[in-house]
């Protein structure tokens, strides 16, 4: 396996009085594309620039391959970073601008060649060699910076948010192509980004973070159907939270109880005792909506009732909002796999009932009592 492992072991770093990591604890196992998700401010970029030498930590130890690299220069620690901005030589051709840093080694220029056009072909710009960064698209320029950053063969690479600048459809392609290159470079890639759905698309591991710290680490499954927190369920894509007070735990399975809608189950572990509150949260996509009662299955299937707020038709989906009896509002989406079903549309102000199983529901938070 090519590429490095990085260890991070308790880092904490200030800059000033702002505390920007909080005992920040990671572990990145060589050969992994590791996303670093969160919002604005969060933390993740300087992760990255601890990783890469361009800051140091004010506590803590990082870690490459198991030798500590405190003190070590950027350009010592095998890491290469592929900047938002791409940070290419407007005066130099995209085969130059390449081939930069083996000129800085001062790299025979048969190998020069050699090396280029093979990286360029990775990247699939070996026809645009000769051309400067200017008569490129932004995804073009961003392949070359990529290309740039693996020519010296790190075996980390970090990627600072690389594709923010592209429009939404070319950052879709350019996201496939960077999952394609690691598969075929196979070193470490380790991604910093704000936007859920790049996270889920590519990585192997997630690490949400906020506010300086680390919520929780998982695959983009895990991640996505198990959030350990509100925060983290909020952010990775919508959904609805309820407050519940627990009144019974088998094993598994719970009944509690939400003012003005009386009681609901789920089917999770919790520490949560009778009596005490929780958050329990449902992503829209797991929940029914219909205008008929649906059935019960025998008290593992929750039921709602209200009326529709607001229907936002998307194309693939429609949204719906819902608002319940109790005013609370709820999102729905229906997927339109299949319109020959018989299934009536919903429309604004219907009357509805959502269903969703026990088994679709997340604690996510205890509140105690």
């Amino acid at each position: 396996m090519k590429g490095a492992d990085v260890n991070i072991e308790g880092v904490s770093k200030f800059f000033g009085s702002f505390q920007a990591l909080k005992n920040v604890s990671l572990s990145i196992s060589k050969g992994e594309f590791f996303s670093l998700l969160g919002p604005s401010g969060c933390g993740k970029t300087t992760v990255l620039r601890l990783i890469g030498g361009f800051e140091d930590p004010d506590s803590g130890s990082i870690a490459i391959d198991g030798k500590s690299v405190a003190g070590l220069p950027p350009d010592k620690r095998r890491c290469n970073t592929v900047f938002q901005s791409y940070a290419l030589f407007p005066h130099l051709s995209v085969f130059e601008n390449v081939a930069f840093p083996l000129r800085i080694r001062k790299v025979p220029q048969q190998l020069v060649r050699e090396k280029v056009m093979h990286y360029l072909s990775l990247v699939q710009l070996e026809m645009h060699a000769p051309k400067k960064p200017s008569q490129l698209s932004g995804g073009q320029r961003q392949r070359v910076a990529i290309a740039r950053a693996l020519i010296n063969e790190p075996s980390i690479l970090l990627l600072d948010e690389p594709l923010s600048a592209l429009d939404a459809k070319l950052r879709q392609h350019m996201l496939m192509e960077l999952d394609t290159i690691h598969d075929k470079v196979g070193i470490t890639f380790i991604y910093v980004t704000h936007d859920q759905q790049e996270a889920l698309s590519v990585s192997d591991r997630i690490a949400v973070m906020n506010m300086g710290e680390v919520l929780q680490i998982g695959t983009p499954r895990q991640i996505y159907e198990n959030p350990a927190t509100e925060f983290v369920a909020r952010f990775i894509g919508e959904t609805n939270v309820f407050n519940l007070k627990i009144i019974s735990v088998d094993g598994t399975k719970i009944r509690g109880e939400t003012e003005g809608l009386g009681s609901m189950f789920v089917d999770d572990e919790t520490d949560a005792k009778p009596g005490e509150m929780v958050l329990a949260t449902i992503r829209p996509e797991k929940i029914r909506i219909s205008t008929e009662i649906p059935e019960t299955n025998g008290g593992r299937i929750n039921i709602l009732h209200g009326f529709v707020a607001e229907p936002i038709y998307s194309g693939f989906q429609t949204k719906y909002v819902v608002q319940l009896d109790t005013g609370m509002l709820v999102t729905v989406y229906r997927q339109h796999a299949n319109w020959s079903e018989g299934i009536p549309d919903i429309e604004w102000k219907d009357e509805v009932y959502l269903s969703f199983s026990a088994a679709d529901m997340v604690i996510v938070e205890t509140q105690g009592q």
